[in-house]
Parts: structure tokens; sequence; C-alpha cells
């Protein structure tokens, strides 16, 4: 979970996400959605999870599309810490079912869910389990009657506030909302319109943004717009991509907006004809386990003799080679200069240290 950052402009009232606090002046916490079908309960299953905690995974989310997942689902969140959200449509079966485990939220639209007592039944039983509902509204399956609308922000606005109603006609206000579009100027008008009339926490995220890099880019417009503002309480960074890149895309966008100040800080250098070491094969091999450290550190690998030493005595510690030698350095002091295969183990041993 990430550290407190600036006050927030728009307060929102409080919801617990098993015990995880979302909204009101709880941090920002980072979600991710799984991307493959929950086929069986494993322990390979277990430890990702587990993976995508230690990078700074918050909250998780699972689209249970029928029974077989719900009890995958079920049996993986009596195993894990981290909160798991089940993202139901169309069953409202399928989200009792859930209920009876210990999962921390459910994602649900209840104008599909059916008819009005498949509703009751559903909140009834999140009333009982003091379980939150997220109303997910997303440009693209909109309500027929608001699908042609012009303002596009507007008609997410609406559809919110339509579901919202449903729920709070039931006596049930334990929600959090997201309203998301493919498109960031959409998706920012319609989180500042909704955070000016309600008091719901909201879960952020441009929605299909696209591959890694697109993805990266239109996410960043709008998360530094939403969150400058003080609007947004739980993070998607949604990429046709792994949820390891959505979880490290959505730390380095907080880091930069000084929203986080916890775990390492990577600075590397983009290589060139000069390079005397393999930044990209040092990278490729220590990046995850690098960003998965509980520890507030700079951290700098450099390829070449010109920049790489001085880049590399500003961080906490650092790594450059030139030939067949790798050169660590720690607080601004040379402390080995080794062979570049023995190079990983005795970096990860200084830092072990640090």
């Amino acid at each position: 979970m990430l550290e407190k950052g600036p006050a927030r402009a728009m307060q929102t009232k409080t919801v617990l996400v098993g015990s995880l606090p979302v909204g009101g002046n709880s941090p920002l916490s980072i979600q991710s959605m799984w991307k493959k079908p929950l086929s069986g309960l494993t322990e390979e299953l277990v430890a990702e999870v587990g993976g995508l905690a230690s990078l700074g995974c918050d909250i998780l989310r699972f689209a249970v599309p029928d029974m077989g997942s719900a009890e995958v689902l079920g049996g993986l969140a009596r195993r894990v810490a981290i909160p798991l959200v089940a993202d139901i449509h169309f069953d409202h079966k399928l989200a009792l079912r859930c209920m009876d485990f210990p999962i921390a939220k459910i994602r649900i639209n209840p104008g599909n869910i059916g008819a009005r007592w498949k509703v009751e039944e559903v909140v009834r039983k999140a009333l009982d389990k003091n379980i939150p509902i997220r109303v997910g509204v997303n440009h693209g399956s909109l309500p027929k009657h608001l699908a042609d609308e012009a303002d596009s922000a507007a008609a997410m606005v609406k559809a919110a506030e339509e579901e919202i109603e449903v729920l709070e006609s039931l006596g049930f206000g334990n929600i959090v909302i997201s309203l998301k579009s493919s498109d960031t100027e959409s998706t920012v008008a319609a989180n500042r319109l909704f955070a000016r009339r309600f008091a719901y926490p909201l879960h952020i995220g441009v929605t299909e943004a696209g591959p890694l890099i697109p993805g990266v880019v239109r996410s960043t417009l709008a998360f530094s717009s939403l969150l400058a503002e003080g609007i947004g309480n739980t993070l998607r960074v949604s990429l046709s991509d792994t949820s390891e890149a959505e979880v490290l895309t959505a730390r380095e966008i907080l880091s930069a907006l000084g929203l986080r100040k916890k775990g390492i800080r990577l600075v590397s250098c983009p290589r060139c004809g000069r390079a005397g070491f393999d930044v990209h094969g040092f990278l490729a091999k220590t990046q995850r386990r690098l960003m998965a450290l509980d520890k507030n550190l700079t951290v700098a690998v450099m390829g070449c003799v010109v920049n790489g030493p001085g880049e590399a005595r500003h961080a906490d510690l650092g790594i450059t080679g030139a030939g067949n030698k790798a050169m660590i350095f720690r607080r601004g002091q040379m402390v080995r200069s080794l062979p570049e295969e023995e190079a990983i183990e005795f970096f990860f041993a200084e830092l072990d240290g640090m």
C-alpha cells in the first residue's frame, strides 16, 4: 500500500476492502486484474498472486464467469493475504456463492444482474457479510437509453447515479465507483463530474488503454490530471500486457507524482554504441527481483564510462562496467570491481545489507 501523499482535495467516505481502507484520508492503493481463467487452485497460482503483492499490488480482481471459477477464487482467498475481488456479470448466484468465502469486494452492476429480487439477494448478503460493492461504469457498455448521448462523461455519471440509487434504495452505501472510457478526456471529465456530486470513493483508470506504450501514456495523462486534483482513491493501469506491468506502471506514475516514496527507484541508461556493460541484459535478469524489494533506495544501472560512474555515485547503489569488468558503487564509493558474471549476486548482497 502507498504512503500518504499530499492532502486529498476531494474527501470521500472510507470503504474497507478486506482490511484495506479505500477512500477518506487513506493512502492510494494499486489494483490489477488476473489475466487468465481460474481453472484450478494450484500452488503456482498462489505463488503468482503472492508475487504480484510483493511488487506492490494491493487489490487483485478476478473475472468469475461460472461457478467453477467462484469455487477456485474462494479457495484462493483463503490462501493469500491480498484482498481479492470477484468481478461478476449477469448471474447473481455467482455473487452469492463468492460471498460464502473471504472475498474482499464484489464488482457488479445492478442493472445487468436481472430482476430486482436478485439484486436484493446480493445486497442483503453483502450487508450481512460487510462486503463492499464496486459499481463499474464503462463507456463501451452503457445502458441503451444512455449509449447515444453526445456528452459521454455526463452519460457515464448518469449511469453511475442510476446504479447508486438502486443500492441506496436497499439501504446499501458500502460502495466504490469506477467510471472508465478508452478515451482519456472522457475518463477525466466523468470522474471530475462525479467527484463534485458524490462522496463515494473512486476507482480510477482508462479502460482498454492499449498495448504497453500507448497504455502507459494514456493512463499517465489521466492519472496525473485527476490525482493532482485529489480525485481517485484506488487505481488500475489497464494494459494489453502482464499484470506485473500494470502494477509497476502504477508504482512509477505515483512515484513520479510524489504520491509514493516507498520502494526501489530504478535509474538506467538507454544504452548506446559506447556501452561497455549490458544494461538490458542485467535488467532482464534482475528488475523483478529489484522491484519486489521493500527498500526506499535509488539504484542506478549504467552502461558506459562516460556517464556511468557519475550516475552510479549519485545512487544509493550503482553498477556500471567497462571491458569484462563490472564496477559497483555504494553511496559515492566504488566498493568492488569484479567479472560481470559475478556481479548480480554481489550486487544483491550489497542491497541486502543496506
